[in-house]
């Protein structure tokens, strides 16, 4: 890392933070949380300009070739910049054709397009990539809550990443071998660690102080023309290489293939790269099919690693039904209908009307539970019930 782009991780760990803390304070003392405008003038003007100054030297600085890794952690930097920016609606996508950032947007497009990503900040940067320093990782705010929220999200985002290993890790094996079965038992005690996760979040994050003062900050902005959407703790690839290996969803699916098509750019190159890998994998669950079809049913080994695969099923159905019905619920849906905000523009990270984000998380989280929605749309439900069969 330069000199100058040390200096600007620096500030993004301190006045960068302290402004946006007061801010959060500001805005949460007045009549209406959620309405930002009026409000610190100075303190959003001292932000904007101190940022700018700092990322003006970057550009004249140039391409340094130090590395993804530094070139990724910069983008981060300049991405919770235009994030912030939009968040105290210095920035608003709405009212702009382009974004007002001009050194901001073009330093991230350049970083963007050099490293394979989209040209602002990722969850990544917050969770799996964020750098901490004296136990002090990067945080928008010094707010608890904000580090409760990250916290915890991002153990359960490797605990998906070790459930998403462990099947990955049974392909060259095959359902009959007696080791994919310690590989599965795996994958279920990482899928219980989600659920134990989320159930510490449930219970210890304040939803208005999430909705109205952390939640904000993950918002879509532009990045020059273009308007990306928001960051999203789902922007890895474990949890789609998880739905894919069991086989709950299907790269085939219309409805799916297009989430994937959506997230790609919002993971790291070698996360895409896991995924495209898996889209062409024939899955747990069809290989479990074709093996009972194939006369295997009576086999010792098909029904002992058979009932392990059907109680990950049901771990990672319990983590889609989790969040939907409880994280969701509290901390996005309930928020948003006490202050009479369900309808409002711009209420949503990932840019819909929030009606129309909580239709596709419901849809979303039947796939993944392979649940019975009446011919609705495609679930594994059937085949689910044909290798229950075997069972007996």
């Amino acid at each position: 890392m330069t000199a100058k782009a040390q200096a600007l991780d620096h500030w993004i760990r301190s006045d960068f933070r302290d402004m946006n803390t007061t801010l959060e304070e500001l805005y949460s003392a007045a009549a209406y949380p959620e309405s930002v405008e009026g409000i610190g003038g100075s303190i959003k003007q001292q932000l904007v300009t101190e940022g700018q100054a700092l990322i003006v030297d970057l550009l004249a600085e140039g391409n340094t070739d130090e590395g993804f890794d530094s070139g990724f952690d910069l983008l981060g930097n300049v991405g919770f910049y235009m994030a912030a920016c939009r968040r105290h609606e210095i920035t608003e996508p709405s009212r702009e054709s382009r974004s007002p950032l001009q050194e901001a947007s073009a330093l991230a497009l350049q970083l963007g397009a050099s490293l394979g990503v989209i040209p602002r900040f990722a969850s990544s940067h917050l969770e799996t990539h964020n750098y901490a320093i004296n136990a002090v990782y990067k945080t928008f705010t010094h707010l608890s809550d904000e580090k409760t929220f990250l916290d915890y999200n991002t153990r359960s985002v490797f605990a998906f990443i070790r459930a998403s290993e462990a099947l990955r890790q049974t392909l060259p094996l095959g359902v009959s071998h007696p080791v994919s079965y310690d590989l599965l038992l795996n994958a279920q005690q990482a899928l219980q660690d989600v659920c134990a996760y989320n159930q510490q979040l449930f219970d210890q994050l304040d939803s208005n102080h999430f909705f109205y003062s952390v939640r904000p900050y993950y918002r879509p902005h532009r990045v020059g023309l273009h308007e990306y959407r928001g960051a999203n703790a789902g922007d890895f690839a474990g949890i789609n290489v998880i739905d894919l290996l069991l086989g709950v969803c299907q790269a085939d699916d219309p409805y799916y293939s297009q989430l994937l098509v959506d997230k790609f750019l919002f993971m790291r190159p070698e996360d895409q790269l896991v995924l495209r890998d898996c889209m062409r994998r024939q899955s747990l669950l069809d290989s479990f099919l074709q093996a009972g079809q194939q006369g295997a049913a009576k086999q010792p080994w098909f029904k002992r690693n058979l009932e392990l695969f059907l109680q990950v099923c049901t771990a990672h159905g319990q983590t889609a039904l989790q969040h939907h019905e409880q994280l969701v619920h509290k901390f996005i849906q309930q928020p948003a209908a006490e202050g009479e905000l369900t309808h409002r523009p711009g209420i949503t990270a990932s840019g819909p009307p929030l009606p129309v984000l909580l239709k596709g998380l419901k849809k979303l989280c039947d796939m993944r539970c392979a649940a019975d929605v009446g011919g609705e749309f495609n679930t594994r439900y059937p085949d689910m019930q044909t290798l229950r069969g075997y069972l007996g």
